[in-house]
């Protein structure tokens, strides 16, 4: 894989739903290596669909999405698969645990279907559940509930959960759908302040996405999508 300066480099997307009804249309968009980025938009902004073609679910209908230095056009189906898997890791609004496993089988979750991640755990030593004991305690998730089903969880610790199901085996990218809506803002504050440290640490890009714009200031640099979107802007 090429190693550049940007994590994610966009040039001339276009992507839309309905025929002549365009969503995104985005001339361009780079992301370094190690940033932090807030994406902030409306709801109907075309934030959602963005994450989604950055993590290659979705495909541009025209121009280009790199990640990495990987253009994710180019990678069928399956390989897209195996490059979310072993790079990108997500943070969903609505979290997306499996309810029937334990908080931590549900953060060793990724390190089953990759094993790049399992080899930069190694590389430090350690075993995969010695990390995600390491990352729940990083992001302030008591030991007693390593056990738990994550249905005995609050939401706040629910979030923890997938936040250290996202960053276990240090993805060179941390992509992030609105994953505070939930919380006040107290607690908003202190899960930005311990998600972004351990991304610091590993290195890894953070593209984190909302409506809310007072969360801004906790990144290094902000994106009003409304105003790069020429869908919107014709719109």
């Amino acid at each position: 894989m090429e190693r550049g300066k940007h994590a994610i480099e966009i040039e001339n997307l276009r992507f839309q739903w309905r025929q002549g009804v365009p969503v995104l249309d985005l001339p361009r968009l780079c992301i370094g290596r190690g940033e932090s980025v807030f994406i902030k938009g409306a709801s109907g902004s075309g934030k959602s669909t963005l994450l989604s073609l950055l993590g290659g679910v979705l495909l541009p209908q025209a121009g280009t999405v790199s990640v990495l230095g990987q253009r994710l056009d180019e990678l069928g189906s399956t390989r897209r698969d195996a490059f979310r898997a072993e790079h990108i890791g997500f943070i969903f609004q609505m979290f997306n645990l499996i309810p029937y496993l334990s908080v931590l089988e549900n953060v060793l979750l990724p390190c089953r279907f990759s094993s790049r991640r399992r080899q930069r755990i190694a590389q430090q030593g350690l075993q995969p559940e010695d990390e995600a004991v390491r990352l729940l305690e990083h992001l302030d998730l008591p030991a007693m509930l390593l056990h738990r089903s994550v249905t005995e969880l609050s939401v706040g610790q629910q979030q923890r959960v997938a936040a250290a199901r996202a960053l276990i085996g240090s993805p060179e990218l941390v992509i992030a759908d609105e994953p505070t809506s939930a919380l006040d803002a107290d607690r908003c504050g202190s899960f930005l302040r311990l998600l972004l440290k351990e991304s610091a640490s590993r290195d890894s890009t953070v593209v984190f996405v909302s409506h809310d714009a007072r969360l801004e200031g906790y990144f290094s640099r902000s994106v009003d999508l409304t105003g790069i979107n020429r869908a919107a802007l014709e719109g």
